[in-house]
């Protein structure tokens, strides 16, 4: 770890500092490091109450324990976590490991250090290859999860009102749930416009499989499709005005979603796995699930890739013991118990996760591997920085301030103009 020693310990003769050397040289490995004090900045892409934050800092207590010298700072996410990151980057005030949402490859991976080399490298899962490593066999993060996501659902409300998940395939018969729920007095679907990328999700989500695979050649090609996103924002603009979005949308945080889909007032939910774990913790018996992705031609697909990664900054002064905290985070316990409380797959085969009530939707959709899992498709299809506009115009049709032709010619300028 590249650190340096207080006069006291410099004074105190070379014995001493081997001694204080070896304290912070930590179960985890051989850090290569030479002791003394380490302040190290986590960006944790958690929020402040997300119960996966409490199983990351328990684990973090340990390693500190382990090492006395240094102090992880576990920053706790805001809503503008991604803009935050592309400003601290370009200012070149770097955080020492931070989690790349997605993109350790494509947009980070010019700032991290390569970790292929790491000890716990072979037992990076193959299956995130496509997303997370380049040509080299480089990848540049420690996967925690592998990320599969749909539409996360309770299953005790979807049963009492008679709906299968399994037979919503296309967008009428998720439409007819929609409208069936709405009439026995449940909100249909909930988003949160407060914590704003909510809303960015559904249209990312729907878009990852309801273009045509013409129309994504032509989105990587420089050819926005107006026709294929208006569909989808039709879609929207029709839930809006009927109804079947969560009448606090604006106001809603994601405490505010998990609550509603715990208490069973709300069918569905737009979002990764790891809310199960906030609304478990309003009300741990809720019977919840996840579920394929309709699509206009009845063709359901799940969603996923890198899930929750983290990097370590190539420029870091205390790399060495940044690379160390993230072996301990890779050992299999650790890694377990974080994946755990994500509810998502271990990034790594040496590690085992306990879905819990997860494990349904897992042995139901994924495990027998019939569904395809398509990548997010504003990672793969459109260009760098085009996200927040596609949060804004999503957020604008939910709200009924902006018509979806109105949306999608926001979006195709700020398509083109990204691009040239």
């Amino acid at each position: 770890m590249k650190t340096s020693l207080n006069s006291k310990r410099l004074l105190a003769g070379a014995a001493v500092a081997t001694t204080a050397a070896l304290a912070l040289s930590g179960c985890s490995g051989d850090s290569g490091g030479t002791g003394g004090d380490v302040k190290i900045e986590m960006q944790t892409n958690f929020g402040a109450t997300d119960p996966s934050l409490k199983v990351l800092k328990k684990i973090t207590d340990a390693y500190e324990k382990d090492n006395p010298g240094v102090k992880i700072e576990l920053v706790p996410s805001t809503d503008t976590y991604e803009d935050d990151i592309k400003v601290r980057l370009s200012s070149n005030d770097i955080p020492d490991i931070w989690a790349t949402h997605g993109w350790s490859l494509l947009r980070y991976s010019k700032f991290l250090e390569p970790l292929d080399d790491q000890p716990w490298a072979k037992d990076f899962n193959k299956a995130l290859a496509p997303a997370m490593q380049n040509s080299d066999g480089q990848f540049f993060a420690l996967p925690i999860d592998t990320d599969v996501a749909g539409i996360v659902y309770n299953r005790t409300v979807l049963k009492d009102a008679g709906i299968d998940p399994t037979t919503l395939t296309d967008w009428t018969a998720f439409e007819t749930a929609l409208k069936t729920l709405k009439d026995a007095g449940v909100t249909p679907v909930s988003s949160s416009g407060k914590d704003s990328w909510f809303a960015g999700n559904i249209t990312d989500f729907i878009g990852s499989g309801d273009f045509s695979e013409k129309a994504l050649d032509g989105f990587k090609d420089g050819t926005f499709d107006e026709a294929g996103y208006t569909r989808i924002l039709e879609h929207l603009s029709t839930w809006q005005k009927d109804g079947w979005i969560n009448p606090d949308y604006s106001s809603a945080t994601t405490d505010d979603l998990g609550r509603a889909l715990a208490e069973g007032k709300t069918g569905f939910v737009f979002v990764q796995n790891y809310l199960v774990a906030t609304a478990l913790g309003f009300d741990p018996k809720a019977d919840l699930g996840y579920m394929p992705i309709p699509s206009e031609d009845g063709k359901p697909f799940l969603v996923g890739g890198e899930g929750r990664a983290y990097g370590v900054s190539k420029t870091s002064p205390n790399k060495k013991q940044a690379l160390d905290y993230l072996a301990y985070l890779a050992q299999p316990d650790n890694l377990s118990e974080l994946a755990s409380s994500i509810g998502g797959i271990p990034g790594l085969t040496n590690a085992k996760s306990d879905l819990g009530i997860l494990t349904a939707s897992y042995d139901q959709f994924v495990k027998p591997g019939t569904l395809p899992l398509k990548p997010y498709f504003d990672r793969v299809y459109l260009p760098n920085g085009i996200w927040d506009t596609m949060v804004t115009t999503t957020d604008g049709v939910l709200t009924g301030q902006m018509t979806p032709a109105d949306a999608v010619k926001q979006m195709k300028s700020s398509y083109d103009s990204l691009r040239g």
